[in-house]
């Protein structure tokens, strides 16, 4: 094992990989975080083979990637013996052996298959004493981007550069033409400009009121005509889309702006239909980093997460009140979630005007 000053691997250019598995389970987010660290890998190791191992509901963000050449989707609830025989393929690549795996997230699911693998580089970022046995080499990460972090074992191991790569998800033609097809059948007319908008998460923390975005909504069509909001939610969070809604409307948007489709299939429609927007507005979560991966511009209302998720390229941007405590990355607050409360709409206002114009006059093209 390496000194822990030591974190360069050495040799790898005797070791030619032919066979890389990246490890990165969950959360989705997480997982479209992990993409530059892919890209980074496919120009260091061109010929190389590279399978990630991931939950099979974070998957459909990896499908169509040109770096990946295969993902083990881990489907959980089944048997034991079905998932030790899943994480036997998965450590042994199926009967392919890996050179090199690279564990983004130690988590126990991820150390069983580790436990099966006899790759001669087994490697993460430093882990605690109980799980050295896991792993041959270690380095540390870099930050603040959570995708530079992530990165940063890469950078720190392998001698890779961090070249500001942006999250990726690749939509194929027909999964564009969809999205067009569906947004047309729900009246958005071509003269229209679509703006996603996002008011759900989990966490109270991180969750802008409802009467909030539905006030700013309103605001943002007195000041800028022709515009569409599609609301974008997930299961069990209907509710909220269609309070939004009704809030933005009671503050005096017309009718009719704001598009409250029947629950988006998948993932991958989702970001097809945000590819299709000018910009997205939401809370910390998730459909932001779609937003970056299909390079749809994005604001973001920040409470208790840092800047960390907010991709440090153009066209990108958060807003956040600024208090002593933030952030503070809870997911409960006893000083009754001041942070986005007393974020009122009005101030908001300017910095998505001024995001919004710039992205119509196309001072953001998309990078395919």
């Amino acid at each position: 094992m390496p000194r822990p000053q030591d974190f360069r691997i050495n040799g790898l250019d005797e070791l030619q990989p032919r066979r890389i598995l990246c490890c990165q389970l969950r959360q989705i987010g997480d997982v479209l975080m992990l993409t530059p660290s892919l890209e980074m890998l496919r120009k260091r190791f061109p010929d190389a083979e590279i399978d990630v191992y991931t939950e099979q509901k974070c998957a459909p963000v990896l499908e169509n990637n040109p770096d990946i050449h295969h993902i083990w989707a881990l489907e959980r609830g089944k048997s034991l013996l079905h998932d030790l025989r899943f994480y036997h393929q998965v450590g042994t690549g199926g009967g392919k052996r890996y050179d090199i795996v690279i564990d983004f997230q130690q988590l126990p699911r991820i150390r069983w298959a580790l436990a099966f693998s006899d790759a001669r580089v087994r490697f993460s970022y430093p882990p605690p004493w109980y799980n050295r046995p896991f792993y041959t080499h270690w380095a540390p990460v870099s930050g603040p981007y959570a995708a530079k972090s992530k990165a940063g074992i890469l950078m720190n191991g392998f001698g890779m550069q961090w070249e500001n790569l942006r999250p990726r998800l690749y939509l194929t033609a027909a999964e564009h033409e969809a999205a067009r097809a569906e947004l047309a059948a729900w009246g958005l007319k071509p003269s229209e400009t679509l703006i996603t908008v996002d008011p759900s998460h989990r966490r109270i923390t991180r969750r802008w009121p409802a009467g909030h975005y539905g006030r700013l909504l309103a605001l943002i069509a007195a000041q800028r005509a022709n515009l569409r909001f599609l609301m974008l939610f997930g299961p069990g969070e209907e509710d909220l889309a269609a309070e939004t809604r009704a809030l933005a409307e009671a503050a005096g948007l017309p009718k009719g702006c704001i598009i409250l489709p029947p629950r988006l299939t998948s993932l991958r429609e989702m970001a097809a239909m945000q590819a299709e927007a000018t910009l997205h507005l939401g809370n910390c979560s998730s459909p932001r980093h779609f937003a970056v991966a299909v390079g749809t511009p994005s604001f973001t209302v920040r409470g208790s997460t840092s800047t960390a998720w907010t991709y440090p390229g153009p066209g990108h941007e958060d807003m956040a009140l600024g208090l002593p405590c933030q952030p503070c990355s809870e997911n409960t607050c006893s000083l009754g979630i001041k942070c986005l409360h007393d974020l009122l709409p009005e101030a908001v206002l300017p910095r998505v005007l001024n995001l919004l114009d710039r992205a119509l006059a196309g001072e953001f093209p998309r990078q395919e």
